[in-house]
């Protein structure tokens, strides 16, 4: 039996958001969901599809793409790169000011470890 993998932007979006919103424990019990744009269609460069917020700061933004997902660090850039390096997703710089740390969430098997790397910035704040 093969499993399907998937590789929607949109459901690897809906997928990660169902993990931050749904652990209440540990250093993900501050984390949330926040500013939703049900309406957000997929696009090349990437659309915002949410916030990320710790204890009501925004530490990262939610962009879908037609086939993954990426997350925008605004906070804890650092410790995002090191978590994403680690847990093998890939992450670049984004030269902007303030800078930014991008990490890719290519499947729906990725997106646990991308809930680790936001769980390692809240930690970090």
């Amino acid at each position: 039996m093969v499993e399907d993998r998937i590789t929607d932007g949109r459901r690897i979006a809906e997928l990660l958001s169902s993990e931050l919103d749904g652990r209440e424990d540990g250093d993900l019990a501050a984390v949330a969901v926040t500013n939703a744009d049900r309406d957000v269609e997929p696009t090349a460069e990437g659309a915002r599809a949410y916030d990320v917020t710790c204890t009501d700061e925004r530490i990262a933004r939610v962009f879908i793409h037609e086939d993954r997902a990426h997350l925008e660090f605004e906070t804890g850039q650092d410790v995002a790169a090191d978590a994403a390096s680690d847990a093998d997703l890939r992450v670049r710089p984004k030269a902007t000011t303030p800078p930014r740390t991008l990490v890719f969430v290519e499947s729906g098997a990725e997106v646990k470890r991308a809930t680790d790397v936001v769980q390692a910035v809240s930690r970090s704040l």
